[in-house]
């Protein structure tokens, strides 16, 4: 390579980022939008809100939680994906937008991978089996052979088309081998008001949606879908102690950027978001949540993002889901 030509390459290196760097020197010098995909006062907001009331104290900016409800996360998807990348709209991504999404749907407004710059993987929170106590099921050994014996008879609580708890519960159909009949809902407060009056036999939870009823015995557990037990219910086995070896299927959240956010604002954002989850007051309210905290770098994120997607796709071809 040529004196001038290697000239000419720092010369527009220099033109192209050297106002990126500036821009992320100076950062955050305004409001921080933190986009989620739920309603307001839900586990998903409530721990966005909490989440960001850290990074606003850290950094000194606000960060405010804007949510963007509808079409199972997609709508607060493609929001962000095609905001500007200049780390003023982030969004609080989950394993449905990032990961399970695009199987179920047949063409998505953004693309997970190419749209999306990783930022940390915040925590995960454990899906519970549980059942009524007029259940006559007190085992998850007991269940599988209860529903060998009765294929189709049992019933299974779905809370909403390609949520978390309910692809858990796909994901265990295929590794036990059983046919159980999906009972659709729409959201988990009617779905566990029926699991617990008996109506309906089974459900796959987020631990945060039963904490009450488990706690109180309106809804005896049988297991924990996560690879580990869960520090909410420690006492709770895992799906893969129960003979299901690797079995896991959790809840999980996410920090992510607009694709072409300046990397030195994510390498920002990764500190100061692994900062407020080392916080102790932060771990506490995250924990009474039902959520694990994990803390990664962009890269481990990235990584877990793809091993998530193949994951998915072959339980949704499995189950025979319709694509939407």
């Amino acid at each position: 390579m040529s004196g001038k030509i290697r000239l000419y390459l720092v010369v527009t290196l220099v033109f192209l980022w050297g106002p990126l760097a500036a821009q992320a020197a100076s950062y955050p010098d305004k409001p921080v939008a933190l986009v989620t995909a739920f309603t307001t006062g839900g586990p998903s907001d409530l721990l966005a809100q909490i989440v960001s009331k850290q990074l606003s104290a850290i950094l000194g900016q606000p960060f405010t939680v804007e949510p963007h409800p509808g079409n199972n996360g997609n709508t607060a998807a493609a929001f962000v994906a095609h905001a500007a990348p200049d780390g003023y709209t982030l969004l609080l991504g989950n394993n449905s937008i990032l990961a399970t999404n695009v199987s179920l749907y047949r063409k998505l407004p953004y693309d997970p991978l190419k749209d999306f710059a990783p930022i940390t993987l915040i925590g995960s929170q454990a899906n519970i089996l549980v059942v009524s106590p007029m259940e006559k099921i007190d085992s998850l050994a007991q269940l599988v052979a209860l529903a060998k014996s009765k294929p189709g008879k049992l019933t299974f609580a779905s809370t909403s088309f390609g949520a978390a708890a309910d692809m858990a519960g796909e994901l265990f159909k295929s590794a036990a081998g059983i046919n159980i009949t999906v009972a659709p809902y729409d959201g988990a407060g009617p779905a566990l008001k029926d699991v617990v009056a008996g109506k309906v036999d089974i459900i796959f939870a987020s631990s945060a949606s039963v904490i009450g009823q488990i706690r109180s015995g309106a809804l005896r557990p049988l297991a924990v879908t996560s690879s580990k037990r869960t520090a909410l219910f420690p006492d709770i086995p895992t799906i893969a102690e129960l003979g299901y070896p690797g079995f896991d299927a959790t809840s999980w959240h996410g920090l992510v950027a607009p694709a072409g956010t300046p990397p030195a604002v994510i390498e920002m954002l990764n500190r100061v978001a692994l900062e407020a989850l080392g916080d102790a007051g932060v771990r506490k309210s995250l924990a009474d949540l039902g959520v694990d905290v994990a803390g990664t770098s962009p890269q481990q994120f990235d990584a877990y993002i793809k091993s998530e997607i193949p994951k998915w796709a072959a339980i949704v071809k499995n189950s025979g889901m319709p694509l939407q």
